[in-house]
């Protein structure tokens, strides 16, 4: 009989912790994906301190991308669950990116400075075909938009430089995956602009409407430069100074225009 009475009470306390039963058979169709975004990263690191930083430090994400034979990938957060990459951010408005992304961190350690000056470090192609399948896969259940693809550069510029001016994002717009611009449409407006290049104003004013958060100041300030140089950084990675130039302009102009 104790036997018995102990069975029940077992079976009656698993049922209050699993809490009240819900009927699921009926489901809205005013319903979306609470993740909008998908931030790049590099890791700035090994692969084995990556793991041990990305797992047991107050940092995170979603997916870490091996560098590697075969070029693992890691998911150390369930896409469900908020990962602490992104940190201080914005896009288009919207702050504390967190919430609203899902971030993966490749292997990558960054750059090495040299007698010569900063050496940036290539991306090996075999982790690049890795990753982009784990794009499109992530952007198609998301719904993710290609302007919502994003460099932790974009949504952090005063203080972050990654994935850096190596990343091959154009065979990321190649697979349909961001925003990039049109090269002919850039070419012709190139000549415009070397004839008389816009004033700092100009220049903060489309980056802002690009995405960026930045200060309508009207002086070419170290912010400014630095957004100016996270933008040359994703779309014209062979000068990224932060000096706002006539190509710079051309490309910026091209990516805020209205497709008619």
């Amino acid at each position: 009989m104790k036997k018995i009475i102990l069975i029940f009470l077992v079976a009656l306390l698993s049922g209050c912790a699993s809490g009240p039963r819900i009927d699921t058979s009926f489901s809205s169709v005013s319903q979306d994906s609470r993740v909008r975004y998908l931030i790049l990263h590099y890791t700035f690191g090994d692969f084995p301190t990556s793991l041990k930083v990305l797992t047991e430090q107050q940092v995170s994400s979603h997916y870490l991308v091996d560098d590697g034979d075969g070029f693992k990938i890691y998911r150390l957060v369930d896409e469900s669950r908020r990962a602490y990459h992104a940190g201080l951010s914005s896009w288009k408005g919207n702050t504390s990116l967190n919430a609203s992304s899902i971030g993966i961190e490749i292997v990558n350690p960054g750059w090495r400075d040299t007698d010569q000056g900063r050496v940036w470090i290539p991306f090996p192609q075999g982790q690049i075909d890795r990753l982009i399948p784990l794009i499109k896969d992530i952007v198609k259940r998301h719904d993710i938009a290609p302007d919502h693809v994003l460099a932790h550069s974009d949504i952090a510029p005063q203080r972050k430089q990654d994935p850096g001016p190596m990343f091959p994002w154009k065979q990321l717009a190649d697979a349909g995956l961001v925003l990039w611009p049109d090269e002919k449409e850039v070419a012709l407006r190139l000549a415009g602009f070397e004839g008389q290049l816009p004033d700092v104003a100009w220049f903060q004013k489309k980056l802002a409407e690009h995405g960026f958060g930045l200060v309508q100041s009207g002086e070419l300030d170290q912010a400014t430069r630095n957004v100016v140089s996270a933008f040359q950084m994703k779309y014209r990675p062979s000068k990224f100074d932060g000096t706002p130039d006539a190509q710079t302009a051309a490309i910026l102009d091209v990516l805020t225009t209205p497709v008619k």
